[in-house]
């Protein structure tokens, strides 16, 4: 039996939770959510959620306290919302923000547009600060890596995307004799 599983999950006020056998909906003042899961069920008792496993197979076992943890982000997501912020490094590397589109310039011999996907917001600053936020943890991640995937931090000047908060290993450069 999952540790994690057994504990249950306490929505705060201003979060309605509605659970439909294995599909939970949550709607909060960030945003809404909803997911359907298998092999494991949900029971609202009050203002609390706990997920009950429908079998002792393996799946139910495997999902029991990863079902747990999706449900209690998306509570969290909903009530207070999630945040990653990413900074650009280097001469001339910028990023705009255009209707639902990120451009961003890099270095490359062309901009790269990001359509950003419907419940994210994403702010820019100075040109070179990117703020995401959004109820869903696992889309805000996402868009997050996204972006940083374009151009990762180089070990020898240290230009490129970094998330904020990141250890970059530097490197020395190479040495004449």
């Amino acid at each position: 039996m999952s540790r994690i599983g057994k504990q249950p999950i306490t929505v705060p006020a201003g979060v309605k939770v509605a659970v439909n056998g294995d599909h939970v909906s949550v709607e909060g003042p960030k945003g809404k959510l909803a997911r359907s899961f298998r092999g494991v069920g949900f029971t609202l008792e009050g203002n609390q959620v706990r997920v009950v496993r429908q079998g002792d197979d393996r799946l139910s076992g495997a999902l029991h306290g990863t079902a747990r943890a999706i449900v209690r982000n998306m509570v969290e997501g909903c009530a207070t919302g999630y945040k990653k912020n990413l900074e650009i490094e280097g001469v001339g590397f910028k990023a705009l923000l255009k209707g639902d589109t990120l451009d961003l310039v890099l270095g490359y011999s062309h901009p790269i547009l990001y359509k950003l996907p419907a419940g994210v917001k994403v702010t820019v600053t100075e040109n070179v600060k990117i703020e995401i936020t959004g109820p869903d943890r696992h889309l805000v991640g996402q868009v997050a890596a996204d972006i940083y995937s374009y151009y990762p931090v180089e070990p020898y000047k240290g230009k490129g995307v970094r998330i904020v908060g990141q250890f970059i290993r530097r490197k020395e450069g190479k040495k004449t004799a």
